[in-house]
C-alpha cells in the first residue's frame, strides 16, 4: 500500500504543479503584486508566499524557503511588508493566481472542476501539520469558495506540504539549499550545473566552493557531472519526497483518488501546453 500511495502522491504531485506554476509564469500574479506597490518580481514573491508565516524576520523566512542564497531573503523581507500588509499580497496572489487559471483554462467553474477542486481540497485539509512550516502556515488561511481560487489554493498548500518534506529529505541526506540546485541541474541534464536558471546569478566563488563541497564528498567529479553516488543520493531523496508526500492524499478513498486524477489530467494538460503562462 506505501509503494502505491507513493506512486500516486508523485503522479498528483505531476498533476497539481502546472496549476501552481501560473504564480510564478503567468502575468496575472505580478500585475496584482506590482498593482498594490511591490517594487519587483521578488518583492511580491517573498512577501506573498512568506506571509501566512506571519511578521517573521528575515533569518525565519530564509530557513522555511531553504534553497534561497545567504542574504536573498533578507533583501525583501521585512521591508517588502513595511508598507504593505502581508494579508494584502497573499490575497493579490490569489486573485492573480486565479485570473490566469480562468485565462488559460477558459473555465469558471465546470463540474469536473468544481470536483476536482472539492477532492483536491480534502486531500489538502487533512495532512498532519507537524514538522511542516509552510504547510501550516497555508493551513491558516481561508480556504476559498470560488471553485477555481479553491483548486489553486489547495494545489499549492499540497505543494508547500510536498516542499517542507523534500526540505526534511535534503537535511537528512546532507544536502543545502544550493547544492540541491546542483543536483536538481544535473538530474535535468543540465552541465555545467551552475548554469542553472536558480543559482547561475550568485557570485563564481560562492559556486566554486558549493561545487568543491560536492566533488570532496563524492557526489560530482572533475567535470562537474553526477559520479553513481551522487545520482543515487538525488534519487533517494526524491523518492523519500514522495514518500513523505502521501499522507494528504491517504484521506481520499481509491475511487475518489482514480476521479481526482481523472478530472485533473485534462486540467494539467491544457495548462502545461500553455506553459502555465
Amino acid at each position: 500500500m506505501m509503494v502505491a500511495m507513493t506512486h500516486i502522491a508523485r503522479r498528483l504531485h505531476e498533476l497539481l504543479e502546472p496549476i501552481c506554476l501560473v504564480t510564478f509564469f503567468a502575468d496575472e500574479c505580478n500585475d496584482e503584486l506590482t498593482a498594490l506597490g511591490h517594487r519587483t518580481y521578488w518583492d511580491g514573491y517573498f512577501a506573498s508566499r512568506a506571509a501566512p508565516l506571519g511578521r517573521v524576520p528575515a533569518e525565519v523566512v530564509h530557513a522555511a524557503f531553504y534553497n534561497f542564497a545567504e542574504g536573498e531573503a533578507a533583501r525583501h523581507i521585512p521591508s517588502a511588508w513595511e508598507t504593505i500588509p502581508p494579508e494584502a499580497s497573499v490575497a493579490a496572489r490569489e486573485r492573480g493566481s486565479a485570473a490566469s487559471l480562468r485565462r488559460i483554462l477558459g473555465d469558471d467553474g465546470s463540474p469536473g472542476l468544481v470536483r476536482a477542486a472539492d477532492l483536491t481540497t480534502k486531500a489538502a485539509t487533512s495532512a498532519p501539520t507537524e514538522g511542516r512550516v509552510m504547510y501550516a502556515g497555508m493551513r491558516t488561511l481561508p480556504v476559498p469558495g470560488d471553485p477555481v481560487a479553491r483548486l489553486w489554493h489547495s494545489a499549492t498548500m499540497l505543494r508547500e506540504h510536498r516542499g517542507d518534506g523534500h526540505i526534511a529529505a535534503l537535511v537528512g541526506a546532507r544536502i543545502g539549499g544550493t547544492e540541491a540546485h546542483v543536483l536538481s541541474a544535473l538530474a535535468q541534464g543540465i552541465h555545467p550545473p551552475e548554469s542553472f536558471g536558480r543559482i547561475h546569478h550568485l557570485p563564481k566563488r560562492r559556486l566554486a566552493a558549493v561545487m568543491a563541497g560536492l566533488r570532496e564528498r563524492g557526489l560530482v567529479d572533475a567535470d562537474g557531472w553526477f559520479t553513481d553516488a551522487g545520482r543515487e543520493t538525488q534519487q533517494r531523496i526524491e523518492a523519500l519526497t514522495d514518500d513523505l508526500a502521501a499522507a494528504p492524499y491517504e484521506s481520499l478513498s481509491p475511487a475518489e483518488l482514480d476521479e481526482l486524477i481523472t478530472e485533473l489530467e485534462p486540467i494539467s494538460a491544457k495548462l502545461a501546453a500553455a506553459g502555465s503562462r
